[in-house]
């Protein structure tokens, strides 16, 4: 079964303090690599059959009336993956 990825992050202005507590932590287990950290959400929208546009224009619909606030996040991706 087909599936219908979305990815929501804060915007950009946003604080973000789960992001930075990971960032905080990540030298302290040994990675020292990485300087910044935002953190986001992931939706996996299972579809029974094929997708159609209309089914992707639902999912981009509802991922940003529901799955995000458009207030302080940004929906990012919305993209169709083969199970």
């Amino acid at each position: 079964m087909p599936r219908i990825v979305v990815d929501v992050m804060p915007k950009p202005e946003i604080l973000d303090p789960q992001g930075k507590a990971i960032v905080g932590a990540l030298p302290r287990l040994g990675f020292t690599a990485f300087s910044s950290v935002r953190q986001g959400k992931r939706f996996e929208l299972t579809v029974d059959g094929e997708v159609t546009e209309e089914i992707l224009a639902q999912a981009r619909n509802a991922a940003e009336t529901l799955l995000s606030n458009p207030v302080i996040e940004d929906v990012v991706n919305v993209e169709v993956v083969e199970a």
